[in-house]
């Protein structure tokens, strides 16, 4: 291809479309204004969120739906440090964006210029790797860069920092095939000694268990999954990352591990003689106590080495993609039972399924319960639907009782656990798959971090759907207070916060009340058939939990 000359702004927007990029999410301003003068001739579509963590978080979901690096955008100084909790957002659950921000004009680069903030060193913890652009010529090579190393082994952030001046100056531009990084050079295939050890070790066991993480989803490795567990006849249970990696309800899915999830999972990995943990970090809200182990055969399947072995003992490490690890391991093997093992987790299910609805005939019928309400709103979603998950009590909720197809995907934040997420996320997941049902869970106290993103939705014809849980509460927050501080609540009431519909009203967005579950069922149902966005206000009672099944 032959070399043009160009503003690197100009070449900015050509290596994105080089990279297929469609949507980018942003905020303007004065030192990020060259690249977004020159978007206007580029197809690429910009769509302005109304606060740039946002635009981070759209991005992240979009990357979640699409499987590739998506994009966000800044400009300097707060435009800039805003951005930083998306990337560690990102860096947390793995997610691949490439985050470009303005800077000052680099001759005042280190002289508190206005608007100069150190976002490479201020993002250094949070990034796969950081580029501060000082030579204009490199910025072909540095988008390349940002993009492999964004989207190839483990997926995270990478961002670049771009002075105002050199997005001004001309280069002869070309804009490269493929890039070679010395020091970055991620493995795909695994082992297969190790493989085969693996699979010897699987042979004994009578009571294996696969416990699916992020990872497999982040490495399109759902179907894997689904053949070894079937073929194997292995229960699985998954991190709060891994739920969809498997259809919910498969009749070898037992549901989510950890501190806030279901009996029959802690069950399962408490009983379980083999363990094979696959793109899972086996963090502390998934594993609180390492002791656990103790008997069982560990092996864990990560593309990062880094995470083998962080969290949990390990038997039989495995490093590379999760996808093609899971086809090797499976070629090891042949169709094998474990009959006793199911049924035994299978009759846990069914106790605490019927303990769950014994609970709820008991219950004060004047407020909705939110995870009977989840359960509706599922049976009402179509196959094809994202169900984006708010961070607190509604994010636990919807964590043990979403029910999705193989076509169907949870979204939420999941390592950082940053609050304001569901509906920027649903912004981008919606943008990414307009074919897809998507729907935002958002508690009160986190829609009030993120509501002005309503407008994004309008401005843009971005048809998503909102469910407000009204408990006038940071619920899990005083869910702790009262289990852990002597009922002494402290800095959780919500009084003073505003009527959810008449805000939404106030966007010209539609929505109703309910405070019943039996309103909940022909609710949902008119919020799925509008064809605009919809926010139905749904009143919880302050005292709700979110730790018990």
């Amino acid at each position: 291809m032959a070399k043009e000359t160009i503003t690197v702004a100009a070449a900015m927007v050509k290596a994105l479309e080089k990279e297929n990029i469609k949507h980018i999410f942003g905020y303007p301003g004065a030192a990020i204004c060259p690249f977004f003068d020159e978007l206007l001739r580029s197809e690429i579509k910009s769509i302005l969120v109304r606060h740039e963590v946002n635009g981070g978080h759209s991005a992240g979901a979009y990357a979640r739906i699409t499987g590739k690096p998506a994009v966000c955008i800044a400009t300097s100084g707060p435009g800039a440090t805003n951005l930083i909790t998306a990337i560690a957002s990102a860096h947390m659950d793995s997610i691949p964006i490439v985050a470009i921000t303005g800077q000052v004009v680099s001759g005042l680069v280190g002289r508190d210029a206005f608007q100069e903030a150190d976002i490479t060193g201020a993002c250094e913890p949070f990034v796969k790797h950081s580029f501060l652009v000082k030579n204009a010529d490199s910025i072909g090579e540095v988008i390349k860069k940002a993009f492999y190393i964004a989207g190839t082994g483990r997926p995270g952030p990478v961002l670049i920092d771009v002075p105002m001046d050199i997005q001004k100056q001309e280069i002869e531009f070309e804009y490269p095939e493929s890039v070679e990084i010395r020091s970055y050079k991620p493995s795909f295939t695994g082992n297969k000694l190790q493989i085969k050890k693996a699979a010897e070790a699987l042979k004994k066991s009578s009571k294996p268990l696969i416990c699916a993480g992020g990872g497999v989803i982040a490495a399109g490795a759902g179907n894997e999954l689904k053949t070894l567990s079937e073929m194997c006849d292995i229960p699985v249970i998954s991190t709060m990352m891994g739920i969809g990696a498997i259809s919910t309800s498969h009749k070898s899915y037992f549901g989510m591990l950890g501190v806030f999830g279901v009996r029959t999972a802690k069950l399962a990995l408490k009983e379980c003689d083999l363990l094979i943990a696959l793109g899972a970090r086996m963090s502390d809200r998934s594993v609180t106590d390492s002791s656990v182990f103790d008997g069982t055969t560990v092996i864990h399947i990560d593309v990062d080495p880094a995470e083998i072995g962080k969290n949990a003992p390990v038997n039989i490490p495995i490093v590379g993609d999760v996808k093609r690890i899971t086809e090797q391991f499976t070629e090891e093997l042949a169709p094998m039972r474990h009959e006793e093992w199911q049924a035994a987790l299978r009759r846990s299910k069914q106790a605490n399924a019927e303990k769950a609805a014994e609970e709820l005939r008991g219950r004060n019928g004047s407020y909705v319960n939110p995870k009977s309400f989840i359960k509706a709103l599922c049976g009402v979603l179509p196959s094809k639907c994202v169900i984006c998950s708010d961070v607190g009590s509604n994010q636990i909720w919807a964590a043990n009782n979403v029910e999705l197809t193989d076509e169907g995907r949870f979204i939420t934040s999941g390592g950082m656990g940053t609050m304001g997420y569901a509906l920027p996320a649903a912004v981008g997941a919606k943008t990414a798959d307009g074919s897809a049902e998507v729907v935002a869970l958002c508690g009160d106290g986190s829609f009030q971090m993120c509501f002005m993103e309503l407008a994004t939705a309008v401005q843009h014809n971005i048809n998503v759907k909102v469910v407000v849980f009204v408990n006038n509460y940071l619920g899990m927050v005083r869910e702790l207070q009262d289990n852990n501080y002597g009922g002494r609540r402290t800095m959780v009431d919500l009084s003073g916060s505003p009527d959810y519909l008449k805000i939404a009203e106030a966007y010209g967005i539609g929505g109703e009340t309910v405070t019943s579950d039996h309103q909940a069922e022909s609710a949902v149902k008119r919020m799925a058939e509008s064809v605009k966005p919809y926010l139905l206000q749904v009143m919880v009672d302050s005292n709700e939990r979110s730790l018990l099944e």
